[in-house]
């Protein structure tokens, strides 16, 4: 999932429980929207040299830890590493539709689609309760 917020979703990929993520996440990367120059906070399972790299050519600059058994470490922005957690919670909120956390859906399409619903749902909920209000003369 590519998101640049807690309700904004750029970009969702459905992958086979099988497969590592990491694949998916490199087709993520050039999702449009992404900023050049924006940071590009990831987990350590993508610091590997072949997410980091594509990463760094699309223009985004990649926040990632290094692994610990890795010889040739490098230094990376650990306050902005700590924003990594909106991209949980986005996870969280979204398994609160039954529908997402339990997968009973036939075809990919089906629940790609609905996983593209639940943002706007939760959005719609989050603007009910905080209505904006409009000053008029």
């Amino acid at each position: 999932m590519v998101s640049d917020s807690e309700s904004t979703l750029v970009r969702i990929h459905v992958s086979p429980g099988d497969e590592h993520d990491a694949a998916h996440g490199r087709r993520s990367m050039a999702a449009p929207g992404a900023s050049v120059g924006a940071h590009l906070l990831m987990g350590r399972a993508y610091e590997r040299d072949s997410s980091r790299l594509p990463a760094e050519s699309f223009g985004l600059a990649p926040v990632v830890p290094p692994k610990r058994n890795r010889t040739a470490s490098w230094d990376y922005d650990r306050e902005a590493h700590k924003g990594r957690n909106m991209v949980e919670r986005v996870f969280n909120r979204m398994k609160h539709h039954r529908k997402a956390a339990t997968r009973h859906d036939r075809l990919d399409e089906t629940f790609l689609a609905k996983l593209q619903l639940i943002p706007i749902a939760i959005y719609l909920k989050n603007t009910a309760k905080n209505p904006i209000s409009v000053n008029t003369p």
